[in-house]
């Protein structure tokens, strides 16, 4: 089992980072974040809700929600003004046109919370994630043999992370519980298959 451990936004430093990967620090500026920030604290964030349960997180999407408790993709609320210059710029980071993302989803962490070990639904292809308010730990694993071959990412604020391909598809991510709110947002395309 491997390890290693990177910021968001250094060259690919390690030879066991998985492939599909990619980070950038300063992926927006401060002057930026600061105005995220308020857009998204207005924003009618509602408790992630998992089969019956409750996460600690807030969620709230855009041009598409994939509901859990049906595991299915519902339309949802058009991707609005203020995300549009951002999605254009995740998705030149993503190789796509911005019209490809067709879904955003913007969570809010406040202190303890975090996400356990998952892969995003198959419905989703191309993911990029920008960080905002706080740092966080963003854990990878993924099953080989008896072990798990892991590597954690700290992605801090104003960064932005990629996961195409290999990291996408095989791999396993979560995030450690967080000590003061964070926000994400997140961009997905839908996947072609």
């Amino acid at each position: 089992m491997s390890r290693s451990a990177r910021t968001a936004g250094q060259a690919n430093l390690f030879d066991d980072t998985p492939g599909g990967f990619a980070a950038r620090a300063d992926f927006i500026s401060e002057a930026e974040e600061r105005a995220l920030i308020a857009h998204c604290e207005a924003l009618p964030f509602q408790p992630f809700a998992f089969h019956g349960w409750f996460g600690k997180r807030e969620t709230v999407s855009f041009g598409w929600r994939y509901d859990f408790n049906d595991a299915r993709v519902h339309a949802a609320p058009p991707i609005p003004e203020f995300l549009l210059p951002l999605r254009e710029r995740a998705a030149d980071f993503a190789g796509l046109v911005a019209a490809d993302f067709e879904q955003a989803l913007v969570i809010r962490y406040d202190a303890g919370a975090g996400i356990g070990w998952h892969r995003d639904r198959p419905v989703f292809d191309r993911v990029v994630g920008i960080s905002l308010l706080a740092p966080c730990v963003l854990r990878f694993r993924r099953r080989e043999g008896r072990a798990f071959r892991r590597f954690v990412v700290d992605a801090l604020p104003r960064s932005a992370y990629l996961l195409s391909d290999e990291i996408r598809h095989e791999w396993e991510h979560s995030i450690a519980p967080m000590e003061t709110r964070r926000f994400s947002i997140t961009f997905r395309n839908r996947s072609q298959a």
